[in-house]
């Protein structure tokens, strides 16, 4: 199972703010989650064996 991470808005306003300063074409989208830590983490759900 996957559980999605989300950069919080005052770290998508300060990438926001360095983005609009640089003459660079902007990165991709997958360039974009990487920096600002946004993605899918994996996790592994404890399913109980049904002894105890």
């Amino acid at each position: 199972m996957t559980h999605t991470t989300h950069p919080s808005k005052y770290l998508v306003r300060a990438y926001l703010e360095r983005r609009a300063q640089e003459v660079k074409p902007p990165p991709t989208p997958d360039e974009i989650r990487r920096q600002l830590g946004w993605g899918l983490m994996s996790f592994e759900q404890k399913v109980g064996n049904g002894r105890g």
